[in-house]
């Protein structure tokens, strides 16, 4: 039993090796390679964004549902929004999720810490806002209604004021980037851009085109917009917000929105026949992808490692993704591999020292009990030796009938050579196999008693 139980300890401890390896990041994010997903519910999706390991989708339909949220990209889970209005936009920033509206009186924002819980807030004017952006402290929002007030902004998303616009556009899409709020509009004459470094203070520029410019997005140093008119310039770029170049989309489809992830613009599109999706590792030189399936995508994120596009049409597939399950995702799949692995390394560990310490225990146990089998050998053969001794010394029945009874005379060479006698046969009886005599212990004690009646 116990050799047995020493071999499962074995047995664990490899099995617990096996188990410790060091596991190979994979590619992350490509914007090529999509895969369907499928939303909490088949609403109109409008916009989705990522924070705080969280991705938050809203539409501008459904009864009480109009928020849906994933930890992954591919399971979604439905959320109340705070009102049923027609939810535009969302945004992440400073540790608070907040969406926008084109509809909704008094409540035309609703902010979220977590994604889950929303609460209704009261937007500046009652405009149709379209798109929300969070840069430099400050959550910057544009409208396609108003009049010289189609911009507003918050410091906590709560409190929300009206800024005047550079032109009262068609205001469809802001970001920031390098200390530049740009928005974009579908309307306007050689003005359908204008930038702000504050989110107060507008300014009209001149864009590559009076395209309807959609979308607008940063990264790498680059200024990126998408639009759904133009011909073979669909794509306009700028590296400051100011001056802009007009760029050949991949394909003249209805682009409506663009991001920036993993070294990669992406752009989702309304039409297009397995061409719904461009990508561009610098913004200029686009290449047309296959989406997942051909719904009309409205909005395309990135986020830990995942480009992720929501639709407002497709019977169970309103969402897809490009890439792997995000690093935040397996950092804790990782965390949880890594807390399984040391824990069943240290139950290996315990197991194999509760064998070491069975083995020893064992060994100790065997020890005491060829001791305890050979203490009345011992006993008996040392008593014999001290009757030798005595008949030495006392001369008895064994030595001449002549020196009968009369002591004899030991040296203390003869008296320490009796000793020795002893020790050798102690320590010749404990080498011997489980207490036996063998015949070395008796010829030695017969060659220390020939010594002494050589005397």
């Amino acid at each position: 039993m116990l050799k047995n139980y020493f071999h499962t300890g074995v047995i664990a401890v490899v099995i617990a090796s096996l188990f410790s390896v060091t596991v190979v990041s994979q590619a992350t994010a490509d914007g090529i390679t999509w895969t369907s997903r499928a939303s909490a519910a088949d609403n109109e999706w409008n916009s989705v964004a990522y924070g705080n390991g969280l991705f938050v989708a809203v539409s501008v339909t459904g009864t009480g549902n109009r928020v849906m949220t994933s930890p992954d990209g591919i399971t979604w889970t439905s959320r109340t929004s705070a009102a049923d209005n027609k939810w535009l936009s969302v945004t992440y920033g400073n540790g608070l999720f907040v969406a926008v509206s084109w509809t909704g009186t008094g409540n035309r924002v609703m902010t979220s810490p977590d994604g889950i819980t929303w609460t209704s807030r009261t937007s500046a004017a009652d405009n149709s806002w379209l798109s929300v952006i969070y840069g430099n402290g400050l959550f910057v929002a544009v409208s396609v209604t108003g009049t010289g007030n189609r911009v507003m902004t918050s410091p906590d998303g709560i409190t929300w004021t009206s800024r005047t616009s550079a032109a009262d556009n068609f205001w469809r899409g802001v970001t920031y980037g390098n200390g530049l709020f740009v928005a974009v509009s579908w309307t306007g004459t050689g003005n359908r851009v204008m930038t702000s470094p504050d989110g107060i203070t507008w300014t009209s520029r001149t864009s590559a085109a009076d395209n309807n410019w959609w979308s607008v997005t940063y990264g790498n140093g680059l200024f990126v917009a998408v639009s759904n008119t133009g011909t073979g310039n669909r794509v306009m770029t700028s590296p400051d917000g100011i001056t802009w170049t007009s760029r050949t989309s991949a394909a003249d489809n209805d682009w409506r929105s663009v991001t920036y992830g993993d070294g990669l613009f992406v752009a989702v599109s309304f039409d297009g026949t397995g061409n719904r999706v461009m990508t561009s590792p610098d913004g200029i030189t686009w290449a047309s992808r296959a989406p997942a399936a051909d719904n009309d995508w409205r909005s395309v994120t990135y986020g830990d490692g995942l480009f992720v596009a929501v639709s407002v049409t497709g019977t169970g597939n309103r969402v897809m993704t490009s890439g792997v399950v995000g690093s935040t995702a397996r950092t804790a799949a990782a965390n949880a591999e890594a807390a399984r692995v040391a824990a069943a390394n240290a139950e290996a560990a315990r197991v194999a020292a509760a064998n070491a310490e069975a083995a020893r225990k064992q060994k100790v146990q065997q020890e005491l009990t060829e001791i305890f089998a050979i203490i009345p050998k011992i006993a008996e053969l040392t008593l014999s030796l001290g009757e030798l001794t005595k008949v030495i010394v006392m001369k008895k029945s064994v030595v001449s009938d002549s020196a009968k009874n009369q002591p004899i005379k030991v040296t203390a060479s003869e008296l320490k050579q009796i000793q020795k006698l002893g020790k050798t046969l102690a320590l010749k009886i404990a080498e011997s196999n489980k207490g036996s005599v063998n015949e070395g212990a008796v010829a030695s004690f017969a060659e220390g008693v020939r010594i002494l009646y050589g005397k």
